[in-house]
């Protein structure tokens, strides 16, 4: 018993010294982010302004709901797809006991416990505001699907999933009654700062009738002009958040608003908004910014809070 509690003491203590060095690493390196860590502790997660309820959805049409950041729950024909999961409370470097990174602003719309059956799980890249390890492991499933982009599937348990494949711009992988296919955008891929080796993806999701672009993140960029055809989309997802001072990394609102247009979307899902403090505008600027300038096509824009849900 004395050696047990001997090393349980000696456990917590390395855990303990293991945090303190990473905080005061963090600090040396980003002391205005140590500073909002710390901040954050005392704040308060929000609930989400509305609950959806997509087991009430039928297995005919396109629907889907905003669950926060840029996780957005799909439903196409009876097909389930989740996008950059993130449920956490915090999103950044997990130690197992903690987390070091930016605390929600909006708890998520739904749980991963309230989610219908998910068949497939799209990571658009290995950001931890995308690509979050606690809540992909509570995803993990013999019948579930990943799609995720060039050299990220390392940071998954790959034999606990169904498949798990990695498909870069230009490439397609078909899953059911669904192809998914890689293009090109403006961002990069690194989760730390030496894996630089990491792609990113936006993706058109194509579902026959229905067609979908999930642009996962990306600034100001061309390469959505004729990316989905002659035909279109009938939904773009697209980040309008975090462009103060990122703009090399995230398109404004406006400039999400004019790729859409050059992808010929007939529908707009703004997300990577109202979810985290990543940058300097204020929480409401962006969707704000995005009505202004799709005032001439105001109606085309699905959603505007964390959990409402839109049907076609």
């Amino acid at each position: 018993m004395a050696n047990s509690v001997v090393t349980g003491r000696r456990a917590l203590l390395g855990a303990g010294a293991t945090l303190a060095a990473t905080g005061a690493f963090v600090y040396r390196a980003a002391p205005a982010f140590w500073n909002q860590y710390t901040s954050d502790m005392k704040r308060h997660v929000l609930p989400a302004p509305h609950r959806p309820d997509p087991h009430l959805w039928p297995d005919k049409g396109l629907f889907g709901a905003w669950l926060g950041h840029s996780t957005v729950l799909i439903k196409v024909d009876g097909f389930t797809i989740l996008t950059d999961p993130v449920f956490s409370t915090r999103a950044g470097l997990n130690l197992g006991f903690t987390t070091l990174g930016l605390k929600r602003i909006v708890e998520p719309a739904l749980q991963i416990r309230d989610l219908p059956h998910i068949d497939l799980v799209l990571l658009s890249h290995a950001h931890m505001d995308h690509f979050d390890i606690p809540s992909l492991r509570q995803l993990e499933s013999p019948i579930r699907h990943v799609i995720t982009a060039t050299r990220t599937s390392d940071l998954l348990r790959l034999p606990r999933y169904r498949s798990v494949t990695e498909i870069g711009w230009g490439q397609e992988h078909r899953v059911g009654p669904v192809s998914v296919h890689g293009i090109e955008v403006n961002h990069w891929g690194a989760r730390m700062r030496t894996d630089t080796y990491r792609g990113y993806n936006g993706y058109i999701i194509d579902a026959g009738q229905y067609r979908v672009m999930f642009a996962g993140d990306t600034a100001r960029t061309s390469k959505f002009r004729g990316v989905a055809g002659a035909r279109g989309v009938d939904l773009a997802i697209m980040p309008i958040g975090a462009y103060n001072p990122w703009i090399r990394f995230h398109c404004t609102p406006e400039e999400a608003w004019s790729m859409s247009e050059d992808a010929r979307a007939e529908r707009f899902l703004p997300v990577h908004h109202s979810t985290f403090l990543l940058s300097r505008e204020p929480v409401h600027e962006p969707i704000e910014r995005l009505h202004a300038a799709a005032s001439h096509r105001s109606d085309s824009v699905v959603l505007h809070s964390i959990g409402q849900e839109f049907k076609l």
